[in-house]
This record gives C-alpha cells, structure tokens and sequence, in this order.
C-alpha cells in the first residue's frame, strides 16, 4: 500500500496485554513499511532496570532524577524496535515473567509515565509509525489518524499469553499467567494516571475469534481511508 503519494499517518493500538496488539503492529509496519514503537517494551526496559537495581516502585523516590541519567536507547530498524540498556539488547530478559509482574506497578508511576510519555512523542513526531500501548490515543497521540481499540476474551488472553512463554522456554503455569494478567488489568485500569480506556473515536476489533490476515484487512482498510482523508480525497 505505501507510496509516496499517501502521508505518513500516525497509527495508535491500545488495549490489554495478551489481546495480539504487537502482532497487528508489526504486521502493519511490514505492509505499510512504517517504523514499530513497541512501548510497552519501554515500560519493561525500566522495569527490568528497577528489578537489577532492587529499586520499589515508590513515587516518593527520586524517578525523574534516576530516568534522566538511564543508559536506555531505543532502536527501530527493519520493522523492529529494540530495547538496549547498558549497551546489551535486553528484549529476552524484560519479556520474563518477573518484569511481568512489575511492570503494571511501575508503569503506574507518573515520573516514568512522563519520562516516557515524552520519548514516544519524539519518535512518532514526523508520523509513519504504529505504536502500541495502553494510552497511545488518549495521551501520547491523542490527534493520531487512526486509533484501533484492540480486544480478546480473557481465556484467549490467557492461553495465547501461556503458549508464547512456553515457546519462548520460560518455565511458567497457566495459573501463574492467570494470575499475572488479572493483577494487570486491574492495575492498568484503575491507576490514577492515564489509566487504561479507550478514545471516543476508536475503531474496535476483537481478535478472540479473528485470524491474523483478516485483522491486518481491516487495520489495512482503516489506514488507507485515513490515508485518503487527510490527502482530501477520500471516498469509503
């Protein structure tokens, strides 16, 4: 689909963890040749950060202080975004089940929150990007051309969650996946700043029973009618 007469829109994807929003979001870049913000992989990279550090997820401590002096980069390149800390590719290490367990209490800091917040903004500034998260279009892009509300039945979640781990080699239960995305939810949903919810203006997909292809078709459809909007010829 991408050429150089349609403009480099702004593509948001929220919702819960497990619901295949990083599949969508990579299937998208792939078709669209768009750079991925994997930014719950930014929440991880600071989560592992505090877990190596024996850090608590205390407002009170001195987070903007600590975020300001982290030897984090970010990389996107060939459709994939790439989290380095210390100079070493940590992507194994903050997809493991205790960064899982965290990372909901420290993404509900405000300190890291804004830290990141503001991260996100500057690589999805010049659009062409697809982010994925929890508050990409109510908060980081709120003016994003296309916002898709992603949602999954709980034991879908669940299952999906289990056997990527297990692909993965992680020795982990299904009761202990239960457990963590349950603690996740609610924590994302109730926290004080930029809880979890979805933007008036989203388009909603429930991928429980959808195969990948057909999301990418109708993600696809969406973007290239906001494509055609925003060059003023648009016709659905």
């Amino acid at each position: 689909m991408h050429s150089e007469s349609f403009p480099r829109i702004t593509i948001a994807l929220d919702g819960f963890a497990a619901c295949g929003k990083s599949t969508l979001a990579k299937d998208l870049c792939a078709a669209l040749d768009y750079a991925f913000i994997d930014t719950g992989a930014m929440y991880r990279a600071i989560t592992c950060w505090a877990l190596r550090e024996g850090v608590e997820p205390d407002a009170s401590l001195p987070w903007a202080r600590w975020l300001a002096g982290l030897p984090l980069e970010w990389q996107m390149s060939d459709g994939k975004f790439r989290v380095v800390l210390d100079g070493r590719d940590i992507e194994e290490e903050i997809r493991s089940m205790s960064v899982s367990a965290r990372v909901s209490d420290i993404a509900a800091l405000s300190a890291v929150r804004a830290f990141l917040v503001r991260q996100q903004q500057i690589l999805g500034q010049h659009g062409g990007v697809v982010l994925d998260g929890r508050d990409i279009g109510t908060v980081v892009f709120p003016d994003a051309e296309l916002k898709i509300f992603v949602t999954a039945d709980k034991e879908v979640r669940i299952k999906r969650r289990f056997e990527e781990l297990q692909a993965k080699g992680y020795s982990v239960t299904e009761a202990e996946v239960r457990a963590n995305l349950a603690q996740r939810d609610h924590i994302d949903s109730t926290r004080l700043d930029s809880p979890l919810q979805a933007a008036p203006d989203v388009v909603w997909m429930d991928t429980s029973a959808m195969s990948r292809a057909l999301q990418l078709q109708i993600a696809l459809e969406e973007a290239r009618w906001r494509c055609q909007k925003k060059n003023g010829w648009a016709a659905r």
